[in-house]
């Protein structure tokens, strides 16, 4: 069974793995990361577990049995009793219920270890299933946005 894990040094390749594998898959419902992330990933990976360590993010991955990283689950923005989420899958792993299933031990893992009071989230109006996932968690419809240009939802879950 996947497990959800914080973020580690040793994440790395698997990590930037799941990434080039399913850009495209990404790109058909949420901006592109572009060029320079590949290119620069593994200061990336230093930068967000900087952040982790300072506390103004949480960043998790779920990873499957053979050590690979099927999804991301982020924290971001943390502040004031609140965060931003944000998640993507495998395609790979989608649909079978465990965006579902991360998202709720994230919300867990909110209240109980980060002391977060409120998770935010957006997605676009194309991407059904992780408007589906934010609603059987139960965050619920705030507004309306765009992301990169691209109509969505805001959405808001009180802990």
């Amino acid at each position: 069974m996947p497990e959800l894990h914080l973020l580690r040094p040793d994440h790395a390749p698997a990590l930037l793995a799941f990434e080039q594998e399913n850009r495209a898959y990404f790109a058909a419902t949420i901006p592109d990361r572009g060029d320079d992330y590949f290119a620069r990933f593994q200061e990336r990976h230093r930068a967000l577990l900087a952040e982790q360590e300072a506390g103004t993010c949480y960043f998790h991955v779920l990873v499957g049995e053979a050590g690979e990283v099927l999804g991301r689950f982020n924290l971001v923005d943390v502040a004031d009793g609140g965060a931003d989420l944000g998640y993507r899958m495998a395609q790979r792993a989608a649909g079978r219920g465990l965006a579902t299933s991360a998202v709720r031990e994230i919300r867990v893992l909110a209240a109980t270890r980060y002391g977060l009071t409120v998770l935010r989230a957006a997605t676009t109006l194309d991407n059904a299933a992780s408007r589906a996932v934010l609603a059987r968690v139960g965050f619920t419809v705030t507004g309306e946005t765009r992301l990169s240009g691209r109509p969505g939802l805001t959405y808001l879950l009180r802990l």
